[in-house]
């Protein structure tokens, strides 16, 4: 007898659950509680003309399934595109990875990175206990301050020494004497950056990636989870609707899910809560000319610049803005346990306009052509070093009751568009695995 397998959440996990079960003759029933579906994944088509992503999102999984997989999902109909990275720091532009490509930095500022790194390079190796301890023992201080534990208080919202490393995977290069010494002299082009090319769709934004999920899945919108009941395995919509379930897939974030267990103990339910994420302010723009950036993606080091990162959309496909225009992405970082949003979204508005002009991206006599702004509640992952024990209780009581978890929020990860996918499959399989007594 087949199981009842309830999805939660219609982003790139729970359609990763969907095909899962879909391969096991199962159609799934999925609930949102949005009036879309994507979660994540949505892109956004607005009456300027201009379209938006819910985020920068690009796929550069080297996963030939997966490869196969997306671009099936869009009829063959994608770019494929080189990536271009550029970083702002104090007025200048500079190649990414910055470690990299020296050259374009003041001289005695060179020199003095140079000599820090000889000396952390000559070191010994010694165990690390945070982040900060690796970036020092990587780069030397005097690089470490000013780039990476820099941009982690933007990005990430606290310091680097409150934060482990368990997310860094190939995020950060690590150069040998020889390549920092050969970024310092001159510029070059090595290719070592853990993304070099990436897939976009020509229509549709990224959004257009989970096209087969209505063919797949039974998406039911505008249902909110508020309750779940693990013994009697129920579920409690705000809507008022109710339905049960065999096994349950979800992609809700854990320190929203956890309080609506029944019968969760405090402790995990504080556990939960205490898993630190960021909150972003997406501010998105539309201007009048294309010409705004050579590089698909500008990371800003800045403190005093309000945005963390800017994207351009219409960089991905020409058909992401009208004819002749472009478009800026600009991420605004908040966080509850960090650093609380501070202001409504039409002011954070303003300030990006404001600080784009400062960063000469947008120039005198621009007409900006759109502008509004998209607060995602979830956004990032941050790695606090209170982490990593709160995950395995939360975790730990989930699999007890058997709710399977999947995705960023699910698993609380740092992961991509495949991993994310792949995540959902797992969570499906498991499921599908698992015993399934009489409802109560």
């Amino acid at each position: 007898m087949k199981k009842d397998i309830v999805v939660i959440g219609t982003g790139m996990a729970g359609f990763g659950a969907a095909s899962r079960l879909g391969q096991a003759g199962i159609r799934p029933a999925v609930y949102d509680r949005n009036d879309y579906y994507g979660g994540h994944t949505a892109s956004f088509r607005e009456a300027s003309g201009f379209l938006f992503d819910l985020g920068p999102h690009i796929s550069f999984t080297k996963d030939p399934r997966i490869q196969d997989m997306l671009a099936s999902n869009v009829g063959q109909e994608y770019e494929s595109l080189q990536v271009k990275l550029d970083n702002y720091w104090r007025g200048l532009r500079l190649t990414h990875p910055v470690q990299l490509h020296l050259n374009g930095l003041p001289h005695d500022l060179i020199v003095e990175i140079i000599a820090d790194f000889v000396k952390v390079h000559d070191a010994p190796e010694r165990p690390v206990a945070n982040y900060e301890e690796w970036l020092v023992a990587s780069y030397g201080r005097r690089f470490a301050e000013l780039f990476p534990m820099q941009y982690t208080r933007k990005y990430h919202l606290t310091a680097a020494s409150n934060m482990s490393t368990e997310w860094l995977g190939p995020r950060m290069y690590r150069p040998s004497l020889q390549e920092l010494l050969r970024g310092a002299l001159a510029p070059w082009q090595p290719e070592v950056h853990y993304i070099t090319h990436f897939r976009y769709p020509k229509q549709g934004g990224f959004h257009s990636y989970l096209a087969p999920l209505p063919r797949i899945a039974d998406i039911h919108l505008r249902h909110e989870v508020v309750a779940i009941d693990p013994k009697a395995r129920a579920l409690q919509f705000a809507n008022g609707a109710a339905v049960g379930y065999d096994a349950l897939v979800s992609s809700i974030a854990l320190p929203a899910l956890l309080p609506m267990i029944a019968g969760a103990p405090a402790d995990v339910v504080d556990a939960a809560r205490s898993l630190a994420c960021s909150t972003c302010v997406l501010v998105n723009v539309g201007v009048d000319r294309a010409d705004l950036s050579e590089g698909q993606i500008t990371y800003i080091y800045d403190e005093d610049i309000c945005f963390t990162r800017l994207s351009f959309p219409h960089l991905l496909s020409a058909t992401n803005a009208p004819p002749g225009c472009g478009s800026i992405q600009a991420e605004v970082y908040f966080s509850d346990k960090y650093r609380p949003l501070d202001a409504d979204p039409g002011e954070i508005v303003g300030r990006v306009i404001a600080d784009l002009h400062r960063c000469g991206i947008l120039r005198e006599g621009d007409r900006i052509l759109h502008q509004g702004a998209r607060v995602v509640r979830y956004a990032n992952v941050i790695f606090d070093l209170g982490r990593a024990a709160a995950l395995a209780t939360v975790h730990g009581y989930l699999d007890d009751i058997g709710i399977h978890y999947c995705g960023r929020y699910g698993d609380w990860g740092y992961m991509w568009t495949d991993e994310s996918f792949i995540s959902g499959e797992r969570a499906a399989e498991a499921a599908l695995s698992a015993t399934v007594p009489a409802r109560s």
